[in-house]
């Protein structure tokens, strides 16, 4: 069984796709945050995660789910983007960083991806081996440790053109690339020239969160949701 997520203080990049950042991270509860319960209205959360102790030791509230099932759960920071090691708000008012189950996070991003109008690009994680699966916006690929190579590669395939939805008839706004296509962000060329599927908000945010579900257990140390008018979801 996984370890519990402790929160954003123990992000990691790896050497390779996204370059080291500093060893620790400026809290998210510097910035004043909305409310938990107008935030996230539909879920109930332990109140063990949010008596004197979690508030001291600055652990984020946990949903119920997670008091006896904690095989799979997320640390999720809807509106806050990492540059190099530095909290940095992408929406305001900012909702809390909560742990949550597999259940209560595909709830939650499903009301944000649904609605998200812009370009996104997204990679199928490894459900065996990520710990982070995030969006960055496509001017801040470099700010958030990408490799330059990766970067270009990432955004050149923003640009492409794009058609209707491989499954319906609306626009397409993502392009989702499958693992055995790009099976690491290390291999710039697959991502320069693999097949990926053309789908709308909708499609493209049932196959993100169908990965998800794929992976029998996860513990991913950070989560958030898109901003701006375009971007990829990477993963670690």
């Amino acid at each position: 069984m996984p370890l519990a997520c402790y929160g954003a203080d123990h992000l990691i990049r790896p050497v390779s796709t996204l370059q080291p950042l500093a060893p620790r991270f400026q809290s998210v509860t510097m910035t004043e945050s909305m409310r938990l319960e107008q935030a996230y209205p539909k879920i109930r959360f332990r109140w063990r995660s949010r008596n004197w102790w979690a508030r001291l030791t600055r652990t984020p509230p946990e949903c119920e789910h997670l008091e006896n099932d904690g095989a799979w759960m997320a640390t999720f920071i809807p509106d806050t983007l990492y540059l190099r090691g530095k909290a940095s708000v992408r929406r305001h008012p900012v909702r809390p960083e909560v742990s949550l189950c597999l259940a209560c996070l595909r709830h939650e991003m499903e009301k944000d991806l649904r609605h998200f109008s812009g370009r996104v690009i997204a990679f199928e994680p490894d459900g065996a081996e990520f710990t982070q699966y995030f969006y960055v916006g496509s001017g801040e690929f470099s700010a958030a440790g990408l490799q330059p190579e990766v970067a270009n590669a990432i955004s050149r395939r923003l640009h492409q053109p794009m058609d209707v939805c491989a499954s319906c008839d609306l626009r397409a706004t993502w392009l989702w690339f499958a693992r055995n296509e790009v099976p690491s962000l290390d291999d710039v060329a697959r991502i320069a020239m693999a097949r990926a599927e053309m789908l709308c908000s909708q499609h493209g945010t049932e196959k993100l969160l169908e990965s998800f579900s794929r992976a029998p257990e996860a513990n991913l140390f950070y989560v958030n949701v898109p901003y701006g008018e375009s971007g990829a979801y990477v993963w670690i």
